[in-house]
């Protein structure tokens, strides 16, 4: 068995290898799956930052875009298959009947009393169509059923995969002479409807010519988010009657027509095609959530960074989320029986996150605030954090506002006032996030949290590449413990009782 390092090592010499600037495209697509494999081995931080480095290398945009989507992964078997008719292009209202086409097929006539088995091992090279039978009926020249109906059945094969009776593997090759199956190729014309193509290769007969076409979107329960680019707008309805069309459950498509708005944290978007109803209902590891898509801030990429800090705490211990949301980290919490103190500055977002609480059953173990992070820190944190500190269990603060919330964290700057005489060593553990377009991302968000913090995190702190969330834009997660000197001012009870006595000694001096 090959040890973990020496795989990791592997992985390093091939990706420091690659020069060329395709690859490097290529390698974009996947570089968050790589860090994140890399990233649980020590002897890979260098890697991490190099890999980051690698991969941002300048490319043009439509190249970068390309690689970046899910049609990369497309084959061309498609694209050999389907000839969209000229009359489609710059189409923008949907006329589904306009797709249709007959295109010639190769076939393989299979007795019917081994059609079962054989085409379990042919399914290599069957063809598979979305709405599409591969076994038909064969017919004979003038169009009508075979006289010897119901022996044969003919079962369509890719034609990207069998081009002559020549181009079967070894294992179709052995299992169809065990089956009596002879070796032989026919052509059927086959009808392809709008119903057996893929959206994206709809969407790419009818978009400009060498322009990046986009099928991607983000779910959110019957909602599909897309982030459509200025030369697919003029496309943006026929695209998201596509999208509802290709995907089963996906009644409502919108765009979004702004950025996210670093108070609310919502944005302003246009429904594309389907229903208005922007109501979503969502199951995100095993938690139920209810929201107006319109008005709150919901990213269904951030599940796994969701269940991995949920994952950390412990029955009793104390949650504080300084930015709930609608509660995709306190609810969990909860569910996991933490105390939970969970503040949003959105009056919507705060709606939900009450409704998701009762919805879930955990509305006892969760205390809701709506507030600024700040007022929200020196306030109910202030007043509860002392009396936490005394127990045993651990304290948690997550602060999930990546545009803003390293600066937030200038809120802990002596936060309890003079350290008391009896020190309390159970010190919060905070969770809290930050975009960088740094080439070095990681030391990039330390740095910014030890600027907010007034204090060094060296050596005192880890950092977790959450998600990729655009060719130069990182999302990460900085973890540490809180450090006394932050929590605490710097000068003793004793001083502060010397220098209130300073005061009053110097008021009195000025009256007489």
């Amino acid at each position: 068995m090959i040890r973990k390092h020496e795989a990791a090592n592997d992985i390093k010499n091939i990706l420091l290898s690659i020069s060329t600037e395709s690859i490097r495209t290529q390698l974009y697509g996947f570089r968050g799956t790589l860090l994140f494999l890399l990233q649980k081995h020590r002897s890979c931080v260098s890697l991490f930052q190099k890999v980051n480095q690698f991969a941002r290398i300048p490319l043009q945009f439509s190249t970068l875009v390309q690689s970046q989507k899910t049609m990369t992964d497309q084959s061309q078997t498609d694209l050999g298959l389907y000839k969209p008719p000229p009359t489609v292009r710059g189409m923008t209202e949907l006329d589904r009947a306009a797709f249709s086409q007959t295109v010639s097929v190769p076939a393989i006539r299979i007795p019917t009393n081994v059609l079962n088995k054989a085409v379990k091992s042919l399914k290599k090279v069957a063809l598979q169509r979305p709405g599409l039978k591969r076994v038909v009926e064969e017919h004979s020249e003038d169009g009508n059923k075979d006289s010897s109906e119901g022996e044969h059945r003919l079962l369509l094969l890719d034609p990207n995969s069998i081009t002559s009776a020549d181009s079967f593997g070894g294992e179709e090759a052995e299992a169809l002479k065990a089956y009596g199956v002879p070796q032989e190729i026919q052509k059927y014309e086959l009808q392809l409807t709008y119903e057996n193509l893929k959206s994206e290769e709809i969407l790419r007969a009818v978009l400009p010519e060498g322009q990046d076409v986009t099928s991607g979107f983000s779910r959110v329960g019957h909602i599909a988010h897309m982030n459509l680019r200025d030369h697919q707008l003029p496309y943006r309805k026929l695209i998201g009657q596509v999208i509802i069309d290709k995907n089963p459950g996906i009644t409502c498509v919108v765009n979004k027509t702004n950025t996210i708005d670093s108070t609310y944290r919502n944005f302003q978007m246009e429904v594309l095609a389907g229903e208005s109803n922007m109501v979503a209902k969502v199951r995100e590891n095993g938690v139920f959530y209810e929201f107006d898509f319109s008005h709150v801030y919901w990213n269904p990429r951030l599940s796994t960074e969701h269940e991995r800090i949920v994952s950390l705490l412990q029955r009793g211990d104390t949650v504080v989320d300084v930015f709930a949301g609608v509660g995709p980290f306190a609810i969990p919490a909860a569910r996991r029986g933490c105390e939970v103190l969970a503040n949003d500055l959105n009056p919507e977002s705060f709606r939900w996150l009450q409704h998701n609480a009762k919805l879930n059953k955990v509305d006892r173990k969760i205390t809701s605030f709506n507030m600024d992070g700040r007022n929200f820190i020196r306030g109910p944190v202030e007043e509860r954090l002392p009396a936490l500190m005394k127990g045993s269990q651990k304290i948690h603060v997550v602060m999930n506002l990546p545009a803003l919330a390293l600066e937030f964290l200038d809120a802990f700057r002596g936060l309890l006032g003079p350290e008391p005489d009896q020190s309390l060593d159970n010190l919060p553990q905070v969770h809290c996030y930050g975009f960088s377009k740094e080439d070095d991302a990681q030391r990039d968000v330390v740095e910014r949290a030890e600027a907010s913090l007034k204090t060094s995190l060296q050596g005192q702190c880890s950092v977790h590449l959450v998600r990729n969330v655009a060719p130069n834009k990182e999302m990460m997660c900085v973890s540490f413990t809180l450090p006394r000197g932050v929590l605490y001012s710097t000068h003793t009870k004793d001083s502060g009782k010397r220098l209130s006595h300073l005061l009053l000694s110097l008021g009195s001096s000025i009256k007489t």
